[in-house]
């Protein structure tokens, strides 16, 4: 009896023990990052599904007034984490993450249809020698900043949605500042950083050889879906278990 008594005094420890050894190398942190015409709010069907599964999920709003300020934005979300995180970024997104992932807390970067421009390069020079895509238009105002036109919006954004999700996201559009796609990135995270990409096979506001050739340069490993630009949306299963990869792989490759 006092034999069992024992162990059973101990059988808490040993299953936080057991715990902790499965969780190794393990990350729980995920970071999420909006691109350019949305805000964070589209990212709540990803966020219910991580948080399903017991990750820890902060999600950026970026002011979209300038590369630098997005960074910041990122930075001080980053700041914020009790460990190694997973960047993601979608679209815009991916510049912003290349950038600010040299953050000491990122363990490892996943492009969601996302643009994966090397330092001394800008967002814009990433369109260059690709296919136009002219059902993605849009309009700039004498202020410099831009919106996807209304219009177009689901056409070119997002037209594997229903009409009410496409209708709420084209009039909640955040204007991005254009200046900013021409802005150089100084810093390349992906050339330290194990990366992943998801991208849409059905994106309008990319040409497909764009995302392949972005997603090829940076060694990331990819995972294609059926999807609009708005894949965050319509495809959550897929982006989470790409995230949930790579949060179960990245602390092992940057061994």
């Amino acid at each position: 009896m006092l034999a069992a008594a024992v162990a059973a005094s101990f059988t808490p420890s040993v299953q936080a023990a057991d715990a902790v050894a499965r969780d190794a190398g393990q990350i729980k942190n995920v970071v999420l990052v909006h691109g350019a015409f949305a805000d964070g709010s589209g990212w709540r069907p990803v966020y219910n599904d991580l948080t399903a599964r017991g990750y820890r999920v902060s999600i950026v709003q970026n002011p979209l007034t300038s590369l630098a300020d997005d960074v910041r934005a990122t930075q001080r979300v980053l700041d914020r984490q009790d460990g190694p995180a997973i960047l993601v970024g979608h679209s815009w997104g991916g510049t912003v993450i290349t950038q600010a992932g040299v953050h000491d807390n990122v363990a490892g970067l996943v492009y969601v249809s996302a643009l994966a421009p090397d330092a001394g390069e800008t967002t814009a020079k990433q369109y260059e020698g690709f296919a136009p895509t002219p059902e993605f238009v849009i309009e700039t105002a004498s202020d410099g900043f831009g919106i996807i036109s209304p219009a177009r919006f689901k056409a070119g954004f997002a037209h594997d949605t229903t009409d009410a999700d496409a209708a709420f996201l084209r009039d909640s559009q955040v204007p991005i500042n254009m200046s900013a796609f021409g802005t150089t990135v100084t810093q390349a995270a992906w050339r330290t950083k194990p990366s992943w990409a998801v991208i849409a096979t059905e994106d309008k506001a990319f040409d497909q050889a764009m995302l392949i050739h972005m997603a090829e340069r940076i060694h990331a490993r990819i995972t294609k879906v059926p999807a609009s630009h708005a894949v965050f949306m319509t495809q959550p299963k897929v982006v989470a278990d790409t995230i949930d990869q790579a949060a179960r792989e990245a602390i092992r490759s940057t061994k």
